[in-house]
């Protein structure tokens, strides 16, 4: 029987065979806001895999699905392993987000192929014991960006009490024949939250505009 030390082993050298180069992860508490502590730090953390592009060289016509199938479950894997770590297991993680940049000579759709397909989002969704469909931004950038991964909770995203980001900065990546991927979660909401939520929001429509001119 293959132990979970031997899995683990398997999918860090199946990612070396697949073109991850670095990752890396990031861990945040957030302690206090507006000068005020918290009862409780809410914690954040992100896992970043940098990688070479599945696809580089290739045309807009070019299959992205073999290559999505072999990659993405890898990487959802390696960065849910990594968050668990980081936040203390699935029972303790309570928000969820994703991420992909690709790198200047890519397509936005390689940076989509990785974590927009089940092969990425259904395994990270069931390996962080979420349900929720998970929030995400992608995008094309040089290499050393700051980027926002937007948060939501992970069995029911309209809590908006759980609606937040975790700042990260992508030193030497994406290179431009590189894809970065991220997972991202934290293990409570927003500090202080106070704006309400949808079951106790008011009915409100367009007709609220006719008040506001005197």
């Amino acid at each position: 029987m293959t132990s979970q030390a031997d899995q683990s082993t398997t999918f860090e050298s199946l990612g070396h065979q697949l073109g991850v180069r670095r990752i890396f992860t990031v861990l945040q508490e957030v302690r206090e806001e507006g000068g005020h502590p918290l009862d409780r730090p809410v914690r954040q953390a992100a896992a970043v895999a940098v990688l070479s592009n599945p696809w580089s060289g290739t045309g807009v016509d070019q299959d992205l699905g073999e290559r999505t199938r072999d990659v993405a479950p890898v990487l959802a894997k390696l960065l849910t392993d990594r968050l668990l770590v980081a936040l203390g297991g699935k029972d303790a993680i309570q928000t969820f987000g994703k991420a992909a940049l690709v790198g200047t000579d890519g397509e936005l759709e390689h940076a989509a192929a990785l974590i927009h397909t089940p092969y990425f989002g259904n395994l990270v969704r069931e390996l962080l014991g979420g349900t929720a469909i998970i929030c995400f931004t992608d995008g094309r950038s040089e290499p050393g960006p700051d980027l926002k991964v937007p948060l939501w909770h992970k069995t029911t995203a309209g809590l908006r009490d759980y609606y937040q980001t975790i700042d990260l900065h992508l030193p030497d990546a994406p290179h431009p024949d590189e894809i970065c991927v991220i997972a991202a979660a934290s293990d409570g909401p927003r500090p202080f939250p106070r704006i309400g939520d949808r079951q106790t929001d008011p009915d409100v429509d367009t007709t609220i505009l006719k008040g506001l001119l005197s």
